[in-house]
Parts: structure tokens; C-alpha cells; sequence
């Protein structure tokens, strides 16, 4: 497959992913609605740019549309897409709400037709190893999760809350590395810091099938960048920390002295968008679900939804909801 990939939003992701569908060149066309960002595309790239997205829906060559636009849209744009034909793969979260979204996944069978959402985390080469370590036995029985994910961040309000923002990474990261969607929401908190009354700082707990619970924290309020996910065993502890350059996961047992043993893995360093690219055109030429299919598109979803019906906030820096 060459040259039959369009991109629907170039901004501060959909810069990365123009770059990486240039790079296994696949990128044909370049939707935005700034026209200084298309004229720096085109000279980038050499692709050819609208600002109209009809033309990406209508240009026969085009296979398959990456959607990273605000979340607002992206309910509407794959719609538009799956019912023109087009192959699809939209940014998380695939909708901002739980009966969009199913409705997507719902289209895209029956026609027949690639849907997958940028779930990143589950195509990063160390979450693949350390799923591959869970369900080899390596940590004994998993029996808590935890997921840290912190950064300083105002332009995301503009858009989402916290929440839908940076818990689509940790849910759909502790989904696949399980083999288990979640079975629901037990308590989410949530403060907004701000006077327009968006939540910035989240903690939810929520559990899986097994009894086995999970934490998330997420904030966009803290200047250093935190990305860590421990995940407890009853033989090893896993700590994967993709705020490091290298030796991201590491394996953590007490010996019977009562010394704590570290053990380092192995895995590749390929780019996880790459990655993530690659496999959506892979799944366009040879039918397969993508990884991050539009179920688990769905479950995401509806277990944000559920965590923010949990919340109530106002706006001022104080608890919002306790449940």
C-alpha cells in the first residue's frame, strides 16, 4: 500500500503522524483548516493539503482516513468516513460519549471496514513485554495496578477534561496488558485548580474481572512530567517508567535475606507511532483487527463516561466528589 493514506489534522500530534506516514510512505493527502500549517506540509512533505475534509471523503485513491482533530469532532469525521467507504483510524478517544462510539464500531462492521483507535500504549515495545512477562506467569498473580500519569499542560483543557485527555492511555494500557476489560468504575475524585471549572487532577479506582483493583492518577498541573505504571504480583512487581530514555521496565522481588533484587528486560526501541502506523495499514491490506480495535475503543469510552458521571465539580479548587 503506497501513497493512499490521508491525515485529517495537523497539529500538535498530527504532526508526529504525518511524519510517520511519510516515513513508510503511505501519506497521500493533508486535511487542516490552517492554511499556514498546509503550506508548511507541502513543503515538507510533497503531499498534496486541503482544508476541505469532502475532499479526503471523495478522493477515490484515499483508503484510509488518520483522524487527529479536537474529540469533539471525531465522532462526526469517522462517521463521514466509515459511510464513504474509508478505512479509519482516529486518536483517542474514538468518541466523547459511550453510544457514539458504540455506533462507530456498530458501522464499521457492517460495512466491513478497519476501525482503529490510537490507543498508543499498546503498540509501545515495552507494555508488549510487559504483557508478555503477566501472562507467562513471570509476576505470579497480578493484584493491584497502579498508573501515574503527570504533566503541565493548558492547551489540552481547551478541549477535554483531564480525564479524557490522559486516562485513555492508562485504562487501554491496563486492559492489554491484562487480556481483561474493566468491569467498572468503584471511585473517582476530581478537583479543578482553574476558574473555568475543567478538571485538571483526577484519581479514579476502578477494578477488572478477578477481583484485581487499579488505580489512576492524572494531572495537568505538575511541571515534572511523571509516566509510571507499577504493576504488583505475588511473586514480582513490574515498574514500567516511560518518563526514562532506557531500562524503562524493570522486575522488582525481595530475595528470603530480605534484599530487594532489580531485574532488567529486554525489548526493541522502535518508535511506538510508528508502530502504531504501520499496523494500521497492515490491518487495511490483509483485513485483520486492529489491536486497538473499536471495541476496545468503546469499553475506553464508556468507562470514562462512567468516571466523569461519578464527578460533580465546581469551580474552585476543592474536592468535587468522593463516591
Amino acid at each position: 500500500m503506497k501513497n493512499n493514506i490521508a491525515l485529517a489534522g495537523c497539529g500538535s500530534w498530527g504532526k508526529n503522524l504525518a511524519r510517520n506516514l511519510s516515513q513508510i510512505k503511505v501519506l497521500n493527502t493533508v486535511c487542516d483548516a490552517d492554511p499556514k500549517v498546509l503550506d508548511l506540509v507541502r513543503k515538507t512533505y510533497s503531499v498534496k493539503v486541503t482544508i476541505s475534509y469532502s475532499d479526503l471523503i471523495s478522493d477515490p485513491d484515499i483508503k484510509g482516513i488518520v483522524i487527529a482533530t479536537p474529540t469533539h469532532t471525531h465522532y462526526s469525521l469517522a462517521r463521514l468516513a466509515l459511510l464513504a467507504g474509508k478505512n479509519v483510524y482516529v486518536e483517542k478517544p474514538l468518541a466523547r460519549g459511550y453510544l457514539q462510539a458504540q455506533e462507530l464500531n456498530h458501522l464499521a462492521g457492517v460495512k466491513n471496514l478497519i476501525l482503529m483507535v490510537g490507543h498508543l500504549l499498546v503498540y509501545h515495545p515495552a507494555v508488549n513485554c510487559l504483557r508478555e512477562l503477566i501472562f507467562k506467569g513471570e509476576l505470579g498473580e497480578v493484584r493491584f495496578l497502579n498508573s501515574d500519569r503527570r504533566n503541565f499542560n493548558q492547551q489540552a483543557r481547551r478541549d477535554n477534561n483531564v480525564i479524557w485527555d490522559l486516562a485513555p492511555h492508562d485504562i487501554s494500557m491496563m486492559s492489554y496488558i491484562l487480556g481483561l476489560e474493566p468491569s467498572g468504575i468503584v471511585n473517582a475524585c476530581g478537583w479543578s485548580t482553574n476558574s473555568d471549572g475543567v478538571i485538571d487532577v483526577a484519581h479514579l479506582d476502578l477494578n477488572f474481572p478477578g477481583d484485581v483493583p487499579a488505580h489512576i492518577h492524572n494531572s495537568w498541573i505538575d511541571p515534572q512530567k511523571q509516566v509510571l505504571l507499577t504493576v504488583n504480583g505475588s511473586k514480582k512487581t513490574a515498574v514500567l517508567n516511560d518518563s526514562r530514555i532506557q531500562n524503562k521496565l524493570e522486575l522488582y522481588s525481595i530475595e528470603q535475606d530480605g534484599t530487594v533484587k532489580v531485574e532488567s528486560t529486554s525489548y526493541s526501541e522502535e518508535e511506538p507511532l510508528r508502530l502504531e502506523c504501520e499496523h494500521f495499514v497492515h490491518c487495511i491490506e490483509s483485513g485483520e483487527a486492529p489491536r486497538s480495535d473499536g471495541t476496545s475503543g468503546y469499553q475506553v469510552v464508556k468507562i470514562l463516561e462512567e468516571a466523569e458521571q461519578k464527578m460533580h465539580v465546581e469551580s474552585k479548587p476543592v474536592l468535587a466528589r468522593f463516591v
